[in-house]
C-alpha cells in the first residue's frame, strides 16, 4: 500500500447527497434476460461473443445519463463474473467510466474470507492502482471480525468505504440473522461489534463514518435497533422499489442533518435499469422510460428525506 489519502468516502458521499437532495444509489446489475431490445446482440448467452459488448453498450448509456443525477452507483459483481474474463473487463471499464462522470462507485461483492485471501480481495478492489478500484465495497463479516481488517486498512490509508451485511432484504434473512444471541438478535450483535471501527473511520467534515452496514428496507421496524448501535454509520438500504419497500420505509434509519434526513443511501437496480416500456428498439422511447424511472425514484426519496 502507498501513503495515506485525503479522500474520505463518507464525507464525499454525504456532501454529494446533500447537494443533490436525495440518497438514491443506482445498482448496475445487467440481468441478461432483461437487457432492452435496443442493446441486445445475438443470443445473449453468457459465453456468446456479442454478449459482453451488448452489456457494455447498455451500461455506458445508463452511466452517461446518471451523471449529475445521483451520488453513487453500485455494480453487483456476479452479473459481470457470469460473462467470464470479458465480463470482468466490462466491469473495470464501467467503474472507470462512472468515476470519470463524477459518480462514486460502491462494488457489491459481499467479500468475506480469512488471512491472505481477504488481503488479496482488499488489494483487488480498494487499492488505487487496481484495475477495478472502487470507492467502497460490501463485506460479509460472518467468518469473524478479523476478516475485515485488510479492508479496514485500506479505509484508513485510502479513505475507502466498507458496508458490512447486518440485516439483508431477502425473505430468508431471518433464518440466521434473527437468531437470539443472549437477549438480542444476531444482526444487532454484528452491529454492536462494529462500533469501534465505526468510530475510528468517522469523517472530519460530516461526522459520518466510512464504516457502514447493509440493512434491507423490507425490515423497517428493525432499523432503529441498528441505528442505536451505530449512530455514525452510513446504511446501505436495498429492497426499495422492485422488492416492494417504499421510500419512507427505506429512510427509516436516517437521522436529521443540515439538509434533511441523511445517514445512508437507498439502492434501486431493476426499478431504474428495467422500467416499464424500456424494452424497445427505439432509442428515444428507451431514454424516456429510463428518465421517467430515475426521476420518479429521485422525487420519492427527496420527499421522504425532507
Amino acid at each position: 500500500m502507498t501513503g495515506p489519502s485525503s479522500f474520505h468516502f463518507a464525507d464525499a458521499l454525504v456532501l454529494r447527497v446533500r447537494e443533490l437532495g436525495h440518497p438514491l444509489c443506482v445498482g448496475l446489475d445487467p440481468h441478461l434476460d432483461a437487457i432492452p431490445a435496443l442493446f441486445r446482440r445475438g443470443s445473449m448467452e453468457p459465453a456468446a461473443p456479442e454478449t459482453a459488448a451488448a452489456v457494455e453498450e447498455f451500461l455506458t448509456a445508463v452511466i452517461d445519463r446518471l451523471e449529475g443525477r445521483c451520488a453513487v452507483v453500485k455494480p453487483q459483481i456476479a452479473f459481470y463474473e457470469q460473462l467470464g474474463a470479458a465480463g470482468l473487463a466490462v466491469l473495470e471499464r464501467a467503474i472507470a467510466r462512472a468515476r470519470e462522470r463524477g459518480l462514486l462507485v460502491l462494488l457489491d461483492a459481499k467479500r468475506g474470507d480469512i488471512g491472505s485471501t481477504a488481503e488479496a480481495y482488499a488489494r483487488a478492489y480498494l487499492e488505487p492502482t487496481s484495475p477495478a478500484r472502487s470507492d467502497a465495497i460490501t463485506l460479509n463479516a460472518y467468518l469473524g471480525l478479523d476478516t475485515l481488517e485488510p479492508f479496514a486498512a485500506r479505509a484508513r490509508s485510502f479513505g475507502a468505504g466498507l458496508f458490512v451485511l447486518a440485516r439483508t432484504s431477502n425473505a430468508g434473512a431471518g433464518d440466521l440473522q434473527d437468531l437470539q444471541v443472549g437477549d438480542i438478535p444476531l444482526f444487532v450483535r454484528v452491529a454492536r461489534a462494529l462500533a469501534p471501527l465505526q468510530q475510528e473511520l468517522v469523517g472530519k467534515e460530516t461526522g459520518w463514518s466510512s464504516l457502514g452496514v447493509v440493512f434491507g428496507a423490507t425490515w423497517p421496524e428493525q432499523a432503529e435497533a441498528v441505528r442505536a448501535e451505530l449512530p455514525n454509520a452510513l446504511i446501505l438500504v436495498p429492497g426499495y422499489g422492485a422488492q416492494g419497500a417504499t421510500a419512507t420505509d427505506a429512510v427509516r434509519s436516517f437521522t436529521r442533518g443540515p439538509a434533511g434526513l441523511e445517514g445512508g443511501i437507498v439502492n434501486s437496480s431493476r426499478g431504474i435499469l428495467f422500467p416499464a416500456r424500456a424494452d424497445t428498439e427505439d432509442a428515444a422511447t428507451w431514454e424516456r422510460a429510463l428518465e421517467a424511472a430515475l426521476s420518479r425514484a429521485i422525487t420519492e426519496l427527496a420527499e421522504a428525506t425532507r
